[in-house]
């Protein structure tokens, strides 16, 4: 052999296992945590008690605030389980465990998966909050989605069957994709993408016409939901200037907020947040978001589970005022998740969620960036940025009939697995689920088990309102 056709030395210095090998791991995993395993589910007898868990993440946020944040849980107990991810995470630190380990929403509930525009402005389905977001087990993520199929089936008054079936094809779904993704090429899977009007069409299969229309609805919200509309209802013209509205608790311009002393900071706080926020995105973004001026910002309370943190509103203009960017700054603390697999390995909350989003998202928001400063409490404080209303939509779950709530189900289980395929061994992890229905029915019996503690842990927050332990708000 010549030293011209002499093989080279690899220079690769990652290990990758075959196929083959990263198959045999996936099946061999089923001897530590067999498929049927994540069926259980039974409070531990030292379970925390879930008000605690509730109280203890209170004791962080805006004292204000966390009256609205019970009066929305309080609502039913599917509003419960929305705000309880806290509660839900340290339930599943309990369970079989399958070593297998994803990038997690860590809030994979219905309503945390809807529609929205990508940059090129194509509607697609997808997971949209990632708040809660780390690395873990992936099961955990696909318990809490098929959790949420149980528990809104009941509030639709969904017979116990429906409800098996909605939560057993979510779960299937989800082990169908990962089998398809395990087989496709690595940038196949980076680039799938799942159509909004796929929803639609799949509804339309189904003969269902009710949550069709829902389908319909909210894909045509989603093109009218864009930042000119919500320009139109959160912001005001006073004289010559611009700025939001007055609308207390829900909408409160910072003036309103700040005292002496922090009145005396505003100005340094936001132009770092400006500073770091631009920093935060890459060259080309920055030359955009630099070619609009600050004009003013507002708090506003957003969902369920994030009421209490803190969540500003930010107004700025380009061209002139008719050219208005709304963004969104919420609040990053640490995730639920990490008493149970560790803190995140970036340097801040905010950039934790928005990496994650990032790996886990078909489609990022290109104005997604983050900041982390001494905020105007004196308290160091991470947040992530994100535009406000870009062509985002929920679809409503309480309009779905049961087919319906079984085909949306299936779409957020194909998402679901998407997410997952990006970040973990999806190889290993179809070989693991397999091809029969075992994990989709295991999990069925887990969800139908923890829907009924959600009841009674529902009912326990009724009660500490009922008997004044616990202030909520309701309707608000």
């Amino acid at each position: 052999m010549t030293e011209s056709t002499r093989a080279l030395p690899d220079p690769e210095y990652l290990e990758f296992p075959s196929v083959g090998e990263r198959v045999r791991n996936g099946r061999d995993l089923r001897n530590t945590a067999p498929l049927e395993s994540h069926a259980v589910w039974k409070p531990s007898a030292d379970r925390i008690e879930p008000l605690a868990t509730l109280e203890a993440q209170s004791a962080q946020r805006m004292p204000d605030l966390i009256p609205i944040r019970y009066g929305r849980m309080a609502a039913s107990p599917f509003s419960y389980f929305r705000g309880g991810a806290g509660v839900m995470a340290g339930d599943l630190a309990t369970t079989p465990t399958s070593g297998l380990v994803m990038q997690l929403c860590g809030d994979a509930h219905l309503l945390n998966f809807g529609i929205f525009e990508t940059p090129e402005r194509a509607l697609i389905f997808g997971l949209n909050d990632f708040d809660e977001t780390l690395p873990g087990p992936f099961e955990w993520d696909v318990k809490r989605l098929a959790a949420s199929v149980e528990i809104a089936g009941r509030e639709l008054g969904f017979s116990p069957i429906a409800r098996r079936k909605a939560t057993v094809a979510s779960v299937r779904a989800y082990r169908e994709a990962m089998g398809e993704f395990a087989e496709m090429r690595n940038l196949d899977v980076w680039y799938a993408r799942l159509p909004a009007r796929d929803l639609k069409i799949r509804l339309e299969e189904l003969a269902d016409r009710r949550s069709s229309a829902e389908a319909k609805k909210r894909i045509r919200q989603a093109l009218q939901r864009d930042h000119l509309r919500a320009f139109d209802r959160l912001v005001v013209r006073d004289g010559e200037s611009l700025r939001f509205i007055s609308n207390p608790p829900l909408l409160t311009p910072v003036e309103d907020l700040l005292d002496g002393e922090q009145r005396g900071r505003y100005e340094e706080v936001v132009q770092e947040f400006l500073r770091q926020y631009r920093s935060s995105l890459s060259a080309d973004r920055q030359q955009l978001v630099e070619s609009y001026r600050y004009v003013h910002m507002a708090r506003k309370v957003v969902g369920v589970g994030s009421v209490g943190t803190r969540a500003w509103v930010v107004l700025f203009v380009g061209r002139d005022s008719g050219d208005p960017m709304l963004l969104q700054l919420k609040e990053a603390p640490e995730s639920v998740l990490t008493p149970y697999v560790g803190p995140t390995r970036f340097a801040s909350q905010g950039r934790r969620v928005v990496e994650g989003q990032r790996l886990m998202q078909a489609a990022g928001d290109h104005l997604l960036g983050c900041y982390d400063l001494l905020a105007w409490d004196g308290h160091h404080r991470d947040f992530y940025v994100r535009q406000l209303w870009d062509g985002k939509a929920s679809i409503d779950v309480a309009k779905l009939t049961p087919k319906g709530l079984r085909a949306y189900g299936e779409n957020c289980g194909w998402t679901l697995a998407r997410g997952h395929a990006r970040s973990g061994d999806r190889i290993a992890l179809g070989a693991y689920l397999g091809e029969d229905d075992t994990f989709e029915q295991a999990v069925a019996t887990f969800a139908a088990a923890y829907a009924d503690t959600n009841d009674g842990d529902h009912a326990a927050l009724l009660d500490a309102v009922a008997d004044g332990r616990i202030d909520a708000a309701p309707g608000i």
